[in-house]
């Protein structure tokens, strides 16, 4: 190294601006003495990376140990290549970065606790190679508990510890959060003090303005108290979102976050090109989209994170309060908007009074968990359903004409709407809409992550987010011992065995528990962690919530189709592998698969290509040949709990419910009696 840096000093080595404690503007950075230390410092969020000056490259050998690579004085291009992965495994491969840029080679802890969705990320040089939910492990839906499980996982498994990582990033910027907080209950006082008790925001921890210390406790309590942690940066909330742009397949594109609240703001836009984001505007916390569907949410008497079903239940509703609820949201130039105060409470109140007596004379009482679902419900949500959309569509269409990008990328909470996101694509003049698989905040430790190393610290792309599966994997053996432990007899099939033993089965009308490979990030099954069936009966999805699912019987279940075949069945002309879009079903194709199909003639489609999951691919494929269908149902394995992460979980679910089949990996289950051990 001595003699790498010896040289690089001979050639007159470039220069860096300052970083924190990375090197002075004026210094060859003494890489062998402060590496780590350096690295260690790097918290402050306006870090710049000089784009004419490029000094010398601090990368990680095979051993985890830095090396210098001295470099010549040149500007880059950005560049966005896929890093080639194994078409069996779905694993991050490192990727080297284009010869003429170099940089600064780090390995990324995006983290955050104390709010809905805890969970972390590794980014290793750009490449995402795990991203995990603490609710897969500790079976606590939207947990907010520190991340302990998904720690061991991503490290204590791996054989990494808090030495391996040179950043950590959390999505949330406290002073930004303070500031808004501070606002929010001083602002109206003193029917804003209600916002105070954790009754008012039941999604977050009141310790949330204390996120940063949270995670060093943390982390101390699971590497060891005497482990010195690096200083944390700190991403502003929507700009952690916004960066999933940095692994969309657009080379540029305006970029809008929709959801609950940020620590700035509820809706922002940005425009994206290469590997910077520039913000346009944002919008007040209370004039939020997310905070008035989660509210009527509540309001129809579902839980905490169950928009899904009311979107669901938007179909089946009709007209009669669409024009009184349009009255909710004033539509104002320029693609913004405004929360009507008048007949909302939850900017003084939060979800613990979230809407006014006037609300309430407009569109009936609060309906009770336990009561039944009347057609004023169903309307309601209708109009609901229809006010976030007429405004989702305002929004995009203004975002168009100030910016002549025909790419758009879509994320945060509200982007999982994907009737919304259907209609964008119908109705608006954007050709290609993208949204990630964790467009909510369980992508958001990676986004800060992807900010920081791509914004931040200045370099080029190299990763399309392509598939999912960036989750735990388990090995035959713990396949087999978990089956073992079960007492269930197991058979072990070849690939070809398999895949035509399954697809016989779903034509046969069976419902198959899938459990395949790395788990899916965000908050749909993808085909790693599915329950399976045949679209072409009417009566599957009956059958589906009466044996497994047990749920409301109006949620519509997802039809997985093979890609190149997508076009024949649905509306739609471009993929969606993340389930982010509901397509109307065409009508000479409906009556084909009665089951993949909601009232309203729309589907929640997902596109499947052989690259990203081949044998998942290659199960709707033989399926196809026995039936001449290419689709098939997918729902996510689970039943009233957090998707299934380990094999244990696969086989619980199984035995509780009524499922037919039971696949893990390569082996093929049908027997439900344990065996006498």
């Amino acid at each position: 190294m001595r003699q790498d840096i010896a040289a690089a000093k001979a050639k007159g080595g470039c220069r860096y601006k300052a970083y924190g404690g990375f090197a002075k503007p004026t210094e060859i950075p003494n890489w062998e003495g402060q590496a780590r230390q350096g690295l260690s410092s790097a918290s402050d969020p306006k870090l710049t990376l000089d784009k004419q000056m490029h000094g010398a490259a601090l990368r990680r050998d095979r051993e985890g140990r830095f090396a210098l690579t001295p470099a010549t004085c040149q500007s880059h291009k950005s560049s966005l290549t896929r890093p080639r992965e194994s078409e069996a495994q779905h694993g991050a491969a490192r990727v080297e970065a284009p010869a003429d840029y170099k940089g600064i080679a780090v390995r990324i802890l995006g983290i955050v606790t104390r709010t809905h969705d805890s969970g972390l990320a590794l980014l290793d040089d750009g490449v995402p190679t795990i991203v995990l939910e603490e609710e897969r492990f500790n079976r606590e839906k939207h947990t907010r508990k520190f991340p302990f499980h998904s720690l061991k996982a991503a490290f204590d498994d791996q054989g990494l510890g808090v030495d391996d990582i040179d950043v950590i990033t959390t999505p949330w910027d406290m002073k930004s959060l303070r500031r808004n907080m501070f606002w929010a209950v001083a602002g109206r006082l003193p029917a804003s003090l209600n916002m105070i008790p954790a009754s008012a925001r039941p999604h977050v921890s009141t310790l949330i303005v204390a996120v940063p210390m949270g995670l060093r406790y943390g982390l101390m309590w699971h590497f060891g108290i005497k482990k010195k942690l690096l200083q944390i940066v700190q991403v502003k909330h929507h700009d952690a979102h916004a960066a999933i742009f940095f692994t969309s397949p657009f080379e540029e594109a305006a970029v809008l976050v929709m959801d609950g609240h940020g620590d700035e703001s509820a809706q922002s836009a940005y425009i994206g090109s290469g590997n910077r984001l520039k913000r346009l505007w944002q919008s007040e916390v209370f004039d939020s989209l997310g905070f008035l569907y989660t509210a009527a949410t509540e309001y129809l008497g579902f839980k905490l994170f169950e928009e899904g079903s009311v979107m669901a239940l938007a179909s089946t509703g009709g007209p009669t309060y669409a024009k009184k609820f349009r009255e909710l949201v004033h539509l104002q130039p320029d693609g913004r908007f405004s929360i009507n105060r008048d007949f909302i409470s939850y900017d003084t109140h939060g979800l613990k009074k979230p809407f006014k007596e006037r609300f309430t004379e407009a569109f009936g009482p609060r309906r009770q968990r336990n009561e039944p679902i009347a057609d004023s419900h169903r309307d309601l949500a209708f109009a609901l359903q229809s006010t976030i959309e007429e405004t989702i569509l305002h929004i995009v269409r203004a975002l168009s004409k100030r910016h002549p990008s025909r790419n758009l990328c879509l994320t945060g909470g509200v982007a999982l709407n994907c009737v919304a996101n259907a209609r964008i694509l119908r109705d608006t003049d954007y050709q290609s809409v993208w949204v990630p698989p964790c467009a909510s905040d369980s992508g958001a430790p990676l986004g800060s992550a992807l900010w920081h190393y791509h914004q931040t610290l200045g370099h080029p792309r190299r990763y399309e987010l392509t598939h999912p599966f960036h989750g735990t994997e388990f090995s035959d053996a713990e396949i087999v011992r978990a089956l073992q432990d079960a007492g269930l007899p197991y058979r072990h099939m070849s690939e070809r065995e398999l895949l035509t033993q399954v697809a016989g089965d779903l034509a046969a009308g069976k419902i198959v528990g899938w459990f395949q490979g790395r788990s899916e990030v965000g908050p749909r099954a993808l085909g790693n962690r599915s329950i399976l069936a045949d679209a072409r009966d009417a009566a599957m999805k009956d059958h589906i919530n009466a044996r497994v699912k047990h749920r409301e019987p109006f949620r519509p279940f997802a039809p997985a189709v093979l890609q190149e075949r997508a076009a024949e069945f649905f509306e739609v002309d471009q993929a969606d592998p993340f389930m982010t879009t509901a397509p109307r079903v065409r009508d000479d194709k409906a009556h084909l698969i009665p089951a993949a199909v909601h009232v309203d003639g729309t589907a929640r489609i997902q596109t499947v290509d052989r690259a990203s999951n081949p044998r998942y691919y290659g199960v709707i494929e033989k399926f196809a040949e026995l039936t001449g269908i290419p689709v098939i149902l997918n729902t996510s394995f689970n039943r009233q709990e957090p998707i299934v992460a380990r094999p244990e979980e696969a086989i619980s679910c199984y035995l509780r419910t009524e499922m037919d089949v039971l696949v893990l990996g390569d082996f093929y289950i049908t027997e439900r009696t344990p065996r006498p051990r």
